[in-house]
């Protein structure tokens, strides 16, 4: 394995490394360090708080009563319990098939830092955790795949929360991706898990559960499905105060006006921070007056008919992601929280709001990023001289590196740029004694001079690239290849050709290349 620090890959804006580096201008915004954090202050901050942990424990052995019985998972629900318990978290949409590749990187990296956290702190137990984002209705994010360079749409017509989608159409996309994986190693047993996930659950987020379930059960992972009357009957005072006294906006505007002086703003809050959720719908709420309506509906209340609405079908309330955060820290004995850069953007919005309610703020921790290379990559790479780091350059940088390393001609004019210059010098020195008005006239043709020069240094390079066309379109294949479509391999590939090839034994690979808190992106080779 080799690293590189975030801010050196080009792949991760100033927010992220200004997280990571603990600049004062976001210092304020989060509660612990995200490269030293003090899990033992996070720990007590939660210890202090009433976690609902008999209704969390009765929701999830319901949710999971249709499940196969792995011990490790029911041991650590059991465990949830307990006073002395604790979780990890990270969130996540029911992206067909897991969606992209840094998903199982997020539950991964959970599942460490709960291995990690037991051995520093014994005396408590620390259970994973994956938030299904179930009640998301955006589609067009979640309802595609990109396999071998190319992208599987699941062609549907339905409409509202994903997770509550039926799966149908489905079987089409596996039988596609069975001919593109079906030869490998476990790739029969890969695509007969994708069936009995997507074709034998009636919805989105029981295919989701099944899935990870058999996927990560093994490690005590335990998914949490929201979409639940139990345990959005848990949020009902915030819900109600959000109904009716609309604070959340308020909180977070204050924290926004200091935040977007020198970030772009990842959420910006509502009036009312809900959804309105059915099958097949998720609205947003919105008070007009003495009632409030469902956007594009004809569902209206008076304010008695909403606050009876939300006791009688507390699962109807959804929350955005203003309140979606809060929301899963009130109902889990969390301390501390896995995202990506996005997420780490919006959660750090929100602390004056958990403050307002008197719900703890997790440590915030940056989700592991990772590029994988295979032997067949690594082999290249190893022709071409090419060390790891350097493929975070630009293809095109990247074969100009190489020309200019390899030929023989001097295709850097720093000699002739240095001449021009002298030359030019002393014709300005000239041009001032004879009349001042010349100036300016040697200067125009100074940058004459200077861009045909630059011209032809260009010519040049592109006459040697020639030379060596083998060797720069092997640079640009290895390129494309760990970096498809110009993105990081995990914001674009799916796990399912790993899988397929290396089985179980790719997530333990991951699981044994992961460091829980770190600020270095990680190289991993084969």
């Amino acid at each position: 394995m080799e690293y590189i620090p975030y801010g050196k890959t080009g792949y991760f804006n100033q927010l992220v490394t200004d997280f990571l580096a603990e600049d004062p201008q976001l210092r304020p915004f989060y509660t612990y360090s995200p490269i030293h954090p003090d899990f033992a202050a996070a720990i007590k901050a939660r210890q202090s708080f009433n976690t609902p942990r008999a209704a969390l424990v009765a929701a999830l052995e319901q949710q999971y009563s249709s499940l196969s019985p792995v011990k490790a998972v029911q041991d650590n629900i059991r465990l949830l319990a307990n006073d002395n318990t604790f979780t990890a978290c990270t969130a996540h949409q029911p992206n067909i098939f897991t969606g992209y590749l840094y998903f199982v990187y997020k539950i991964l990296q959970t599942i460490k830092l709960c291995t990690t956290l037991k051995e520093q702190y014994p005396q408590h137990n620390f259970v994973p955790v994956y938030y299904m984002g179930s009640e998301d209705a955006d589609l067009d994010e979640l309802g595609s795949i990109y396999l071998e360079g190319r992208t599987l749409t699941w062609e549907t017509s339905q409409h509202g929360a994903v997770g509550r989608m039926q799966p149908e159409g489905l079987q089409k996309l596996i039988d596609e991706i069975q001919q593109s994986v079906g030869y490998a190693p476990h790739g029969a047993e890969l695509i007969e898990l994708l069936r009995k996930a997507y074709l034998e659950h009636a919805n989105i987020q029981e295919a989701t559960l099944f899935l990870v379930h058999e996927l990560f059960g093994r490690y005590g992972l335990v998914v949490v499905v929201p979409d639940s009357p139990a345990l959005k009957r848990l949020y009902i005072p915030v819900i109600k105060d959000e109904l009716f006294h609309q604070r959340s906006q308020h909180l977070v505007n204050d924290t926004l006006q200091q935040i977007s002086a020198h970030y772009k703003i990842q959420a910006n809050p509502r009036e009312i921070n809900l959804f309105y959720l059915m099958d097949g719908m998720r609205e947003r709420i919105v008070q007009e007056g003495e009632q409030w309506k469902v956007l594009n509906t004809r569902i209206t209340f008076t304010a008695s008919a909403l606050e009876a609405e939300l006791e009688a079908h507390p699962e109807r309330f959804s929350p955005n992601v203003i309140l979606r955060g809060m929301f899963q820290e009130t109902i889990l004995p969390d301390i501390a929280f896995i995202g990506g850069g996005g997420e780490i953007a919006y959660w750090l919005e929100l602390k004056s709001l958990f403050a307002y309610y008197k719900v703890p703020y997790p440590v915030l921790l940056l989700r592991n990023s990772f590029l994988l290379i295979d032997e067949t990559a690594q082999q290249r790479m190893h022709k071409l001289e090419l060390a790891p780091e350097a493929l975070f350059k630009s293809t095109e940088d990247l074969v100009n590196d190489f020309v200019q390393k390899h030929t023989n001609a001097s295709l850097v004019l720093k000699e002739e740029y240095s001449a021009i210059e002298k030359l030019f010098d002393e014709l300005e020195a000239k041009a001032r004694s004879i009349d001042i008005t010349l100036v300016a006239t040697t200067g125009s043709e100074r940058k004459k001079a200077m861009k045909s020069i630059s011209k032809l240094e260009h010519k040049f390079l592109r006459a040697e690239k020639k030379k060596f066309a083998w060797q720069t379109d092997q640079i640009r294949t290895l390129k494309a290849k760990l970096f498809p479509a110009g993105s990081l391999q995990e914001r674009k590939e799916n796990f399912i050709p790993w899988y397929a090839q290396e089985g179980p034994a790719f997530f333990d690979r991951l699981l044994a290349a992961l460091t829980p808190v770190s600020d270095q992106f990680t190289i991993v080779l084969a």
